[in-house]
């Protein structure tokens, strides 16, 4: 074993207790996302990220702080050297809500270690994983070794609610982005090279208004002359047309858009928000949603469109606003008024990774993991989508690697102590294949 490699893993060793007490601290201290849960004491983001500065300061790290969003603080920290060897290690410290309360057999912030796991919320999604980077960070620096490449710690928030964070984050750009990134959320000691991308899209459905009792003029035929009234169009009906045909046009890109790393058919396209009514709100949305004795003009639906880590965005879009397309020439009435199609709706848009497994990054995090690991890791995609995603938008080569435990976004969550040891030791040698040492 190189000697610098022996006297990162031989500092981890000895002070294994420092990556279980910071991730301890940080489940302890209270960082619900806010867009999620408002109550007094829950939401501290701030208080997190101002512990985090006192790991990184006394280690040298040059910190930078500031807003994300409003009174919601990222921070990076940054120890100097060569870009071309540059690395990122990152985590997010938002948390989902506890939930029900009464089904945790623990306090969910009370970070207890107990059968050799951390319990709390955030544990292993992911304060566990945050806790391991800096771990590994400080046993560099406490073994003495200077790195060439620049090796940069970024701690951020509102992951958990699409990621605004880490955006604001990648687009200042310049020195807060590097050659490589370890973005360090639950794996189960796994390497995630790759993840599809992932938009929230909005298509909006217009009909013609009317009143429901004339029902009959607008789905009967009926003799057209001047006495006639305009027959309504109800567009929930359209909507409801439309997503059958959806389903067939899914199920065709599930079929034809593959990737070997991840499950077959993970090309889905989730119709998750459906609202119809009369008139248009000031959001687009209809304005009467309560009143049945009207033939609704607008129906907006709101789809979770997920896409292969080979595919391109601006092909998918086109290859969707086409089949939109030929769906409303079918019918006289959407020729004429066709859908509309809003995509990143509410700036939401994880673009894909794909990373190749025969990267240098790929195979020093797979090579130390089955070295370090009491359990085989193996390459696998990314079903959900994570950070990693908007660092891959900006041309950062990400991987997606971390501790196991349980329970995250549910109940009693827990993140296993070996995992976090061994998750710190294999970020660690990591960063001294990608980072180098400096002679």
């Amino acid at each position: 074993m190189d000697k610098h490699l022996k006297a990162v893993l031989d500092v981890i060793e000895a002070g294994r207790d420092h990556v279980v007490a910071l991730t301890q601290d940080l489940v302890r201290i209270p960082s619900v996302n806010p867009k999620f849960q408002t109550r007094q004491g829950l939401n501290r983001e701030a208080d997190v990220q101002t512990r985090i500065e006192e790991e990184l300061r006394p280690l040298g790290f040059d910190l930078d702080r500031w807003d994300a969003l409003e009174d919601r603080p990222n921070v990076t920290g940054d120890l100097p050297g060569s870009e071309e060897h540059s690395m990122i290690l990152c985590g997010h410290i938002d948390v989902v809500p506890v939930g029900n309360q009464d089904a945790w057999d623990r306090d969910p912030f009370g970070g207890q270690l107990e059968d050799g796991r951390v319990w709390g919320r955030g544990a292993v999604d992911m304060k566990g994983g945050l806790a391991a980077c800096i771990s590994a960070a400080r046993a560099i620096r406490k073994a003495g070794i200077e790195l060439e490449g620049r090796l940069s710690i970024h701690s951020v928030v509102d992951e958990e609610a699409g990621g605004f964070g880490a955006m604001d984050l990648v687009n200042r750009g310049g020195l807060k982005l590097a050659k490589h990134a370890i973005v360090a959320e639950p794996t189960w000691g796994n390497v995630i090279p790759t993840e599809g991308g992932l938009t929230w899209a909005k298509v909006t459905i217009f009909g013609k208004q009317a009143h429901a009792g004339w029902r009959y003029n607008s789905i009967w035929p009926q003799h057209d002359g001047p006495t006639r009234l305009e027959p309504g169009v109800n567009a929930i009906e359209l909507a409801n047309r439309f997503l059958s045909a959806l389903r067939d046009f899914e199920s065709s890109r599930c079929r034809l858009n593959n990737h070997p790393l991840l499950p077959a058919g993970l090309a889905t396209i989730n119709p998750g928000m459906i609202m119809g009514g009369a008139g248009m709100d000031h959001d687009g949305n209809p304005a009467v949603m309560t009143n049945a004795a009207i033939i609704p003009d607008v129906a907006t639906i709101v789809l979770d469109y997920k896409f292969m880590p080979q595919e391109d965005f601006a092909d998918v879009q086109r290859e969707f606003e086409d089949f939109v397309a030929h769906f409303a020439a079918m019918d006289p009435w959407m020729r004429d008024n066709p859908p509309k199609i809003e995509w990143d709706l509410w700036g939401l848009n994880f673009p894909p990774m794909n990373t190749p497994v025969d990267h240098k990054l790929t195979k020093s995090i797979l090579s130390h993991a089955t070295e370090i690991q009491r359990a085989s890791p193996i390459i696998k995609g990314m079903e959900g989508v994570t950070d990693a995603a908007h660092y891959a938008g900006k041309g950062v080569v990400p991987i997606i690697y971390g501790p196991a435990g349980n329970g995250f976004h549910g109940d009693n969550e827990c993140v296993e102590v070996d995992s976090l040891i061994e998750t710190t030791k294999v970020i660690a040698a990591t960063v001294l294949d990608i980072c180098r040492v400096k002679s």
